[in-house]
């Protein structure tokens, strides 16, 4: 193995690391005084600070915003505030195979209407077995209350929102100079109106709650996940990334497990395995 392939599996595993404990503290950070809008300033505010040099640097005189929006929103604002307010209802584990495994159902219409791909009979049976898990999730055999599926409504809205910027980035191929100088500052400008308009919470929520996630979600998500995800999928490719993907509603809920005291059911633990092998599944077609 060469140095390239090994840094680029490097960043791929911590990655998974990072993506599956973002989803275990994101929902900690649901059970604190902090509000959903907190959660999404302290991220992408922080983020915008620390990448400011850059941002100043980059030439936006060759900007094409209809492009820059959808790259930054995709992954910005709108996918994780949508992300916390699932995790306000819905458990860490059962959000990491929701989003995670809804990725591959929603690309497949990007695959077939945008970039006018066939698709292997191979992945329509992995997108089969995802949707499966999904279902088994959602609690779809189940009751639930109004709160529950505005939970998963909202989770699976994260997950087309978060397949808009892979397309987009993919489509139109911006690199790690371009993510890191755009997508925070983009997000902080438009966000913190928003933010104005809502209670805030953060100056009554105990200093130790806000800078775990200023710390995590500003500077570990935000910018090293980011680095790191545009990095490996430059040089493994997008398929090989979803393999490494597979694994966060594993460490997930392993993670949930351990840290939020959450248990899952029989139906649930099936979930996570079909989620794992339709991921998995799903790149070698």
């Amino acid at each position: 193995m060469n140095k390239h392939l090994f840094k680029a599996y490097l960043a791929a595993v911590i990655v998974v690391c990072i993506w599956s404990g973002w989803i275990t503290l994101s929902r900690m950070g649901m059970k604190t005084a902090l509000t959903p809008y907190d959660l999404t300033l302290l991220r992408f505010g922080t983020a915008a600070l620390i990448t400011l040099p850059f941002s100043l640097r980059y030439d936006w005189r060759a900007v094409k915003w209809n492009q820059i929006l959808l790259v930054a929103l995709g992954c910005g604002f709108p996918y994780t505030m949508l992300s916390f307010i699932g995790l306000k209802t819905i458990k860490a584990a059962n959000a990491g195979v929701l989003v995670n495994g809804m990725l591959p159902v929603i690309g497949l219409f990007f695959t077939l209407y945008w970039f006018k791909e066939k698709v292997s009979l191979i992945k329509y049976l992995a997108i089969g077995i995802l949707l499966i898990a999904n279902l088994l999730m959602m609690n779809i055999f189940g009751s639930f209350s109004e709160s529950h599926i505005f939970g998963i409504c909202s989770l699976i809205s994260a997950a087309i929102v978060f397949s808009t910027y892979m397309a987009a980035t993919k489509r139109w191929g911006y690199g790690m100079k371009d993510v890191i100088a755009f997508v925070p500052l983009v997000n902080a400008v438009l966000f913190v109106p928003i933010w104005l308009c809502f209670p805030s919470s953060i100056l009554t929520t105990p200093l130790s709650d806000v800078l775990i996630q200023v710390a995590y979600q500003g500077i570990l998500v935000s910018i090293l996940a980011l680095v790191l995800i545009t990095y490996a999928v430059s040089k493994l490719g997008s398929g090989t990334m979803s393999i490494f993907l597979s694994y966060v509603p594993v460490v997930t809920a392993v993670l949930a497990f351990l840290f939020l005291k959450e248990s899952l059911s029989i139906p649930e633990l099936i979930g996570i395995a079909l989620c794992s092998v339709g991921l998995i599944v799903y790149t070698k077609g």
